[in-house]
């Protein structure tokens, strides 16, 4: 009997059923003649540089990686090399777009410039306090939180104060900017309006009405480019915050009943914090959700192919939930780098190692119930198909298992052997694992010295009533 490990089961005390996902386990929905499914370990993450502080946002620019770090701007070499280029001070994450010429930053209520020798800031007080920023058609586009404020198109310095333009359909507050295939969508709180570029001498940027969505977001970097849209952590009106992917004129939620139970359990000032960003890389198509304690993330590509939503979690923790310490990811320097939102560490992702900067970290995953008609069932043995062998020299993993009866309370864990290096023929199964008179629910937990692929739990039952 083959057992479904790419999402599981468990109770709380509502009494409600709850979907556990699989923490530093990727699904990946791919027919390889033992599943039609398997989960990998999450990329690793190596030590690529350090700087002045924490990240706080990253970009590509002409072929270089620059990123904020603590209370500076900083180039990041190809060989992990950091130069300090200016401060531009604050604190929390910053917004970071480029014209043909410069590289612009909003941050701590301010848009600065870099121009690849000096960078500098905008001094007109009509530009107001700078909440987020992009760059369109020639213009640096801003939002105070009320207005939209473009600078002059021959002085990027520069603002016109007549030339404001508002997002008008909804009362609320605008707490982000984004691009997307040349028209600027702007994210309130409740409400997202679509504006296109009509020239004239004052604002020049025109609602689209019939693209106006009726739900907004949560915060300003609570939203993210994804999958040739916008993917956004907000709600409408009278609504509870949830997941939703822009699609033409309207949201389509992304979130499940587990995600949105998760979300229930922290504040709306916590969730106004949300940074949202997206990676694209071996044919999966990610959104992360970086929540206070613990990062989700949602794969675009493989909810397409199960034909229902895929989220997995990622944390830097050996048991539970923990910061993920990778954040504002960049493809750059052909790999994927990323700052960490604690440290001044700089990390380039690794497929090859489970562990982060060196650290040991643990991954964990649920099954469905087995449920024998009412039947129960003598369980002669467990077997878990793996590609092991791949772990690191000298170290020789151990992989837990322990079973629930009802949902909630856990049994003691059976250990068992993953193999050593080179061993790629190796078996991990557990036998005699009692029975069950109802339903059961098993559990997986290893560390990243088990750096194995899972492809199939396969289980030996035996019917305790004919």
């Amino acid at each position: 009997m083959q057992i479904p490990i790419l999402s599981g089961i468990y109770a709380d005390q509502a009494p409600d059923f709850r979907t556990s996902y699989p923490r530093n386990m990727v699904p990946v929905p791919k027919v390889q003649g033992i599943s039609n499914g398997y989960l990998r370990p999450a990329d690793g993450i190596d030590l690529f540089g350090t700087g002045p502080g924490s990240c706080r946002g990253s970009i590509k620019w002409n072929g270089v990686l620059y990123m904020v770090m603590g209370p500076s701007l900083v180039r990041v070499d190809r060989d992990g090399t950091v130069v300090e280029l200016g401060a531009v001070g604050g604190t929390g994450h910053v917004t970071m777009d480029y014209s043909f010429d410069c590289l612009s930053i909003a941050c701590d209520g301010r848009l600065f410039y870099w121009d690849g020798v000096a960078l500098t800031s905008v001094t007109d007080p009509d530009i107001g306090t700078v909440i987020d920023q992009l760059w369109v058609d020639g213009y640096f586009m801003t939002t105070d939180g009320e207005y939209l404020i473009v600078t002059e198109l021959n002085d990027r310095y520069s603002v016109n104060p007549l030339k404001y333009g508002s997002s008008e359909v909804d009362p609320d507050p605008v707490w982000s900017l984004l691009k997307v295939r040349n028209e600027v969508y702007v994210l309130n709180r409740h409400t997202i309006e679509v504006f296109d570029n009509v020239g004239g001498e004052n604002f020049p940027f025109q609602r689209i009405d019939g693209a106006q969505v009726p739900r907004g977001v949560i915060g300003t970097q609570a939203c993210c480019l994804f999958a040739e849209t916008i993917a956004f952590l907000g709600s409408g009106r009278n609504e509870a915050p949830s997941v939703y992917l822009v699609a033409s004129g309207s949201a389509g939620k992304i979130a499940t009943a587990e995600i949105e139970t998760i979300l229930k359990g922290y504040t709306e000032q916590q969730l106004s914090e949300v940074v949202l960003e997206a990676r694209a890389d071996k044919a999966h198509q990610q959104m992360l959700m970086h929540l206070p304690d613990q990062t989700w993330v949602y794969d675009a590509a493989a909810s397409a192919t199960i034909g229902e939503p895929v989220w997995f979690s990622l944390t830097t923790s050996v048991v539970g939930p923990g910061t993920y310490k990778a954040r504002n990811f960049c493809w750059c320097y052909d790999q994927w780098i990323a700052g960490d939102p604690t440290s001044s560490r700089i990390g380039v992702m690794n497929s090859n190692i489970s562990t982060h900067y060196g650290e040991t970290i643990g991954w964990d995953f649920g099954t469905l119930m087995l449920y024998n008609a009412s039947r129960g069932a003598l369980i002669f043995e467990l077997e878990m198909v793996v590609l092991p062998g791949r772990v690191q020299f000298g170290k020789n993993p151990v992989i837990w298992t322990s079973y629930s009866l009802d949902g909630q309370t856990w049994s003691q864990e059976f250990p068992k052997a993953a193999g050593k290096q080179g061993e790629r023929l190796k078996r991990i199964a557990w036998r005699r694992q009692g029975k069950f008179r109802n339903y059961r629910i098993q559990r997986f937990r290893g560390t990243s010295d088990a750096h194995v692929a899972v492809a199939r739990l396969e289980a030996q039952l035996e019917p305790l009533a004919a």
